[in-house]
């Protein structure tokens, strides 16, 4: 359903929009990841994350008479933000349904930049059913997180953007490693890759506990997480692969990697005193996977990417005072 095509006519309609995001290094960084590591900074993106292409990938192909009724979201923050920023420059309206435990900052921008934030409590109720509600009572079009082309399509430019910036650094051949909640970014990048450089190979990375790609890989078939709250890593909990991203997962990536809370947070500090970047706990989890998990991943150069830099201050704070 969705291919290279998609992705650069995504990438097209966020011409003058979308910032190329930085490719970031560090000798401090290669020798303890023990291999060239760049990382590709979408934490600089704007609304601080990748989720910005998505996003107004999806709200700048509506038709124009649908797309002035609105559009609805539910996110527990970064494609909350990248929606409600793509609706405020199209000058329509959002609607985003968050989950109560989302970080204070992630609401807060949301409204900030104009949408109405519905609360959810993720353990008792079902964001589906929630947006699936208001979305008919409203006449709202639904934009999902991560299954839905015309998103995947714009998290894809990412990866348009990492062919481009391996070739500028002479590199042909690297391992690309992406947080991974649904599944957007990761097959995005894939797609994108696959036709632009095919020698660049993907891994999802993911908090532990909260595995459900990796198992999925490894089994074959969709696999769910057991609870969808305990990580620090909010930004990529998910119940499950999406329907439509797993089989791009399954047919371009390599296996996925685990990290644990902390060592997301010790990513957070290092990405901060030597590259300069504020990442979340979640957008961390791939740089955490270069930097401590070195024995799981073949090839001298690896490129990971800081998803999001969408942080509450005391989370912020107990990543530096660990460091």
């Amino acid at each position: 359903m969705v291919d290279i095509s998609m992705i650069e006519a995504a990438r097209a309609r966020l011409g003058g929009r979308a910032r190329r995001t930085p490719l970031l290094s560090s000798p401090f960084l290669d020798e303890i990841a023990g291999r060239r590591l760049f990382v590709k900074a979408e934490c600089l993106q704007h609304s601080g994350s990748f989720k910005f292409r998505g996003g107004w990938s999806a709200v700048s192909a509506l038709e124009p008479s649908v797309r002035a009724k609105g559009v609805i979201a539910f996110s527990s923050g970064n494609h909350a933000q990248g929606v409600a920023l793509a609706a405020q420059l199209h000058g329509v309206p959002a609607v985003i349904v968050m989950p109560t435990d989302a970080p204070k900052l992630k609401i807060a921008n949301t409204r900030a930049f104009g949408a109405e934030v519905v609360l959810y409590d993720r353990i008792k109720e079902d964001r589906d059913e929630i947006g699936a509600r208001l979305s008919k009572e409203r006449g709202l079009t639904l934009i999902r997180p991560f299954d839905e082309p015309l998103v995947i399509a714009g998290q894809g430019t990412a990866g348009l953007e990492i062919a481009e910036q391996a070739a500028e650094e002479g590199i042909d051949t690297a391992t690309i490693l992406v947080p991974c909640g649904g599944g957007g970014l990761t097959s995005g990048i894939a797609l994108a890759l696959e036709a632009r450089a095919p020698r660049l190979k993907v891994r999802p990375c993911e908090p532990k506990d909260f595995d459900d790609t990796t198992r999925s890989l490894a089994s074959g078939k969709i696999e769910r997480n057991a609870a969808l709250q305990g990580s620090i890593c909010d930004a990529i909990i998910t119940p499950q692969p999406g329907n439509i991203t797993f089989p791009i997962l399954k047919r371009l990536c390599g296996p996925g990697l685990v990290v644990t809370d902390e060592e997301a947070l010790d990513a957070m500090a290092l990405a901060f005193t030597r590259l300069k970047i504020v990442v979340e706990p979640g957008g961390a989890v791939a740089l955490a996977a270069a930097l401590f998990h070195g024995g799981e991943i073949d090839g001298d150069t690896v490129i990971a990417v800081t998803s999001g830099g969408n942080v509450d201050t005391d989370v912020f704070e107990t990543a530096l005072r660990r460091h």
